[in-house]
């Protein structure tokens, strides 16, 4: 008797073949096909046959086939088809499970008193021990053979993990039986096994169809062999190799994509050489199946490869091969090959890859045409816009409104507490510029309030503390309910979401992915109570943690033409082009899971499947997409920086054809180079120097003897500060940096010589590390800051203690940070030079000494000479013509630099360079002559026009592009 066990070939549309081969049988008898049951995969190959049954109707009215996946099928199913129904517990929620489980390790791991994990490490272990759990289910073992695992073959670490996984062979099981529940995959097998009862004792008349499965699954394999035996049963397998030869079919491994099927053949106690093809059709691309197959070839009959026969270069008729250089342009391409299809009437086009980065790329690059397509494994929820919300809005409060978080929640476009939307967004876009740029405030909302000036704004940030309080509570406290700080969350995050015009409920659960997220909060909040109390502070890993397992699929608003499938979802779905993405090995296929409960021995030693397995059910995915009309290989040949290794079958791929004296003739290279294109412009106008020329009217009539150093080297700096009046920012949540450091030993040394203006005290060092640790503590330095630069400015009081007794006998009176000024005549109108003095001496002799600090590098004599530096000079300047308040005028007989560079030496003393006199001169005749220059309406405040001279650093760099013009320069200069 000929079994009734059929195969589809690879690359033939499998639910359009089956489809229409299903319809022949139907003919013109409209409740023939009705009267039909279809056992798919999935429910998405449901929907796939529901389609491809439509398609080849012509648009006539059909009555379809019940249509029942394997992977869910339930007992309210069986009912329908004449079968007894079931007295089977519900299935327990996954989020439940994994909180119990979860709770159970943190219980086993106090008891064992070893490493007790945090909450979210406990959930993260609870899953993957949930995947043990289904993974044991699905291959229906017992876990009492747990207990047969020889325990002195295997190391003392393992050991005790055997004594850990008690959790599943007693605690579990108990806990099961008093809630009342399964295990999804346990009930899964019954509602299999009580269908393959039902069908024995009473064997349905209509036709029983199960088509595409490999039988992965025992209970599936099972059912499967149930539907052979049925008297109307029939079993279609999808590119089942009916040429391989008999010696590599012997010798297939897990990893081989003709394993499973092999396996389920077995089980059906059916021969190879007895199924037959579901249709007579010939298939137009055997020969492309052939070398696939060869390419495939078992490892130990690869000897084959020696004689390979030369192939006819039509063989590779429909396939090209797209390497680029990362994934960008691997992305790039991919969604201009989907957008050209579009053009192409009734065309269809999948991406299929298990590279979620990759198939978000692509999404992204299609909206480029205002193209949404439809990614069968979704979006997660912690990406979307209320899952993000709510994971920043505790973050927000767990931080104690640092405000980089602060920020974060509060510029989302969900925020609102209750005010218009624009209302509230200036209230934050004060919040940051009044508060939160700079050195960070006292930590909670209360140290924000003790920075706020404004009565408005220190009333809002009071609402935003009371709203937040309960959650505020929740998280500092050590023992806190999980059901609590979920609710004081969820309603913290409703206030704020909420406008003027609606609720924050209205506003948080809208659309799907707000719906995704409701059902999410509402199943962790029925949940809650498994897992019991924790430290707060461990709330909000804990939940991002839970919810990262959690995607959002869209239903409608996509492309109807276009798609990206995981290899999952692709399983007997059909396109016109077919992309198979990101081949490269350990993306596609995976890398083996690491099993943190069971070593690779435990696991054959219990039964359970090699990991090897998983690698060839995504071999036989790839060898039928691989198979398909038009199919395109895409890989990346760096991903982040690192070059990767093309994927085993691709390199399997290149090694038969080069021995078949084959080459992919249809590159798609140039797709990289039309991808390249779109971003790139028409034309390059080269970048000018800004060089703006302001009316002398709004030129600075003053400024102070720095800004003239800059005026010389970057005259457009001067321009945005004075003409355009633009002040740089300080970044949000500043650590001090080099210049804070730089004025808090500015500071110090102002405090020390105002005290000590003429005689030193006893101990000058210790006073001056007194004064020091003053100006240190009220900084309020992190403690990595202060062990950084305490120790460095005690190296410079040692040195400034020492200098101060070698000096002070010919020191007159000490003035500290002095400030002046100077008017002098200019074109246009008067000028006023302005100064602050670290530091100026009263000599003995009656002359006057200019001593600037400098934690950074002082500037060079030559610099000083040439007038780049003028800063000292023109401070002479202001000193001999009596500017500076309270020191009368007076030759200048020096003018210093005081290196305060701390380390070993503690500090350094250089000579600006030449005589102070004829520096000061220097430097007042140039001062004449710039600003006469610059009182000419003529003369541009160009940006850094001596490049050699110009300042490390300006505030107003990227306002000057100087990275665009000054790269171009370099280029003309090439």
């Amino acid at each position: 008797m000929t079994p009734p066990v059929f195969t589809i070939p690879p690359g033939a549309a499998f639910v359009d073949t089956l489809a229409a081969h299903l319809l022949a049988e139907a003919g013109d008898d409209p409740l023939a096909l009705a009267d039909m049951e279809i056992l798919l995969p999935t429910r998405r190959a449901c929907r796939a046959m529901s389609d491809a049954f439509l398609r080849l109707s012509g648009g006539r009215p059909l009555l379809l086939p019940r249509l029942r996946p394997l992977g869910d099928m339930d007992e309210e199913e069986m009912e329908l088809s004449g079968a007894d129904p079931l007295d089977l517990p519900p299935a327990v929620s996954p989020t439940e499970r994994v909180l119990i489980l979860a709770r159970l390790i943190l219980t086993a791991a106090k008891a064992q008193k070893g490493h007790v994990p945090s909450p979210d490490q406990a959930v993260r272990l609870a899953s993957e021990l949930a995947k043990l759990l289904d993974a044991v289910q699905v291959e229906r073992l017992d876990f009492a053979a747990l207990a047969r695992l020889v325990p002195e073959d295997y190391a003392s670490h393992w050991q005790l993990t055997l004594d850990f996984l008690k959790i599943l062979t007693e605690a579990w099981p108990k806990i099961l039986a008093e809630r009342g529940v399964l295990d999804p995959e346990d009930r899964l097998n019954r509602v299999m096994a009580a269908q393959i009862e039902a069908w024995r004792a009473k064997p349905p008349a209509h036709k029983v169809v199960a088509a595409g499965s490999t039988g992965s699954r025992p209970a599936t394999a099972d059912l499967l062999a149930a539907v052979a035996a049925l008297p109307a049963g029939r079993v279609v397998l999808a590119g089942l190799d009916r040429d391989m030869d008999e010696e590599s079919w012997a010798a297939l491994d897990p990893a081989h994509p003709q394993y499973g099927l092999k396996a389920l053949l077995a089980r059906l106690g059916v021969e190879r050489r007895r199924v037959r093809p579901l249709t007579s059709d010939v298939d137009l691309r055997q020969e492309r199946v052939r070398l696939l197959a060869e390419a495939m070839r078992p490892a130990a009959t690869c000897e084959a490869w020696r004689d390979l026969p030369a192939l006819d270069a039509r063989v590779l008729d429909g396939v090209w091969r797209l390497d680029a250089p990362t994934p960008r342009e691997e992305a790039g391409a991919i969604a201009l090959m989907m957008r050209r299809e579009l053009d192409r009437e009734g065309h269809t086009c999948a991406l299929v890859t298990p590279d979620r980065g990759l198939a978000r790329r692509v999404a992204g690059e299609l909206e480029r045409w205002g193209i949404r397509v439809d990614d069968s494994a979704g979006r997660p929820l912690g990406l979307t816009e209320p899952g993000g919300f709510l994971r920043l809005a505790v973050a927000m409060v767990a931080e104690e409104f640092a405000p980089q978080p602060l920020l974060a929640c509060l510029k989302h476009p969900l925020a609102a507490g209750g005010m218009e939307s624009g209302a509230f967004r200036a209230q934050v876009r004060r919040l940051e510029r009044l508060v939160l740029r700079g050195p960070r405030p006292a930590p909670g909302v209360a140290g924000l309030r003790q920075v706020v000036k404004e009565p408005r704004l220190a009333s809002w940030l009071a609402d935003l503390e009371t709203m937040a309080a309960p959650l505020a509570d929740c998280l500092a406290a050590e023992n806190a309910s999980l059901a609590e700080v979920l609710r004081a969350h969820m309603e913290f995050a409703e206030w704020l979401a909420g406008d003027d015009q609606l609720p924050g409920p209205a506003r948080l659960w809208r659309g799907e992915a707000g719906e995704a997220a409701a059902r999410f909060a509402a199943d962790l909040a029925a949940a809650a109570p498994a897992l019991g109390e924790l430290a707060g502070r461990c709330y909000p890993a804990l939940f991002d943690e839970v919810m990262a397992g959690v995607a959002v699929r869209s239903a409608w608003d996509h492309h109807p033409r276009l798609f990206i499938w995981g290899p999952l979802e692709a399983r007997l779905q059909h396109a016109d082009l077919l992309i198979l993405g990101g081949l490269n090995e350990g993306t596609w296929p995976a890398p083996p899971e690491a099993d943190p409960w069971m070593s690779r021995p435990m696991r054959a030693a219990f039964g359970l499947a090699p990991p090897e397995r998983r690698i060839g059910l995504a071999a036989h995915d790839f060898a039928q997409g691989a198979a398909a009309p038009q199919v395109v290989l895409s890989r990346s040949a760096r991903v982040d920086g690192t070059p990767t290794v093309p994927s085993r079958w691709l390199m399997r791929l290149d090694a038969v054809m080069a021995g078949s004296n084959l080459a992919f003739d249809q590159d798609a290279g140039q797709w990289l180079d039309w991808h390249a294109q779109l971003d790139r412009p028409g034309s390059w106008k080269r970048p000018e120097i800004p060089a703006p020329a302001p009316p002398v009217s709004a030129r600075p009539r003053r400024l102070s003897v720095t800004e003239i150093e800059t005026w010389m080297r970057d005259p457009y700096a001067i321009y945005a500060k004075h003409v355009l009046r633009l002040k740089a920012l300080d970044p949000i949540d500043a650590d001090p940096g080099a210049a804070e450091y730089g004025s808090m030993v500015h500071e110090a040394l102002e405090a020390f010589l105002k005290a000590w203006p003429r005689e030193l005290p006893a101990d000058p060092e210790a006073e001056l590390l007194r004064v020091g640790r003053q100006v240190f503590e009220a900084k309020a330095l992190s403690p990595a800051l202060w062990a950084f630069w305490w120790p460095r400015f005690q190296s410079v009081a040692r040195w400034v203690a020492a200098k101060e007794r070698g000096r002070r006998h010919g020191v007159a009176r000490v003035h500290a940070e002095t400030g002046g000024a100077l008017e002098i005549a200019a074109p246009g109108g008067p000028f006023t030079l302005t100064a602050k003095a670290d530091r100026i001496d009263e000599m003995a002799d009656g002359t006057l000494a200019l001593i600037d600090y400098k934690t950074g590098t002082p500037p060079r004599a030559r610099e000083v000479a040439a007038g780049f530096a003028p800063q000292l000079p023109l401070e002479a300047v202001i000193a001999r013509h009596g500017g500076f308040g309270g020191i009368a005028a007076a030759p200048v007989s020096d003018l210093l630099y005081w290196h305060l560079k701390g380390g070993t030496a503690g500090g350094e003393e250089r000579q600006a360079g030449g005589d102070a006199a004829t520096l000061a001169d220097e430097a007042l005749e140039g001062l004449h002559a710039l600003v006469a220059v610059f009182d000419d309406p003529a003369t541009p405040y160009a940006a850094r026009p001596h490049p050699e001279h110009a300042p490390k650093y300006s505030d107003y760099l990227h306002l000057a592009r100087v990275r665009e013009w000054a790269s171009g320069a370099e280029d003309s200069e090439d």
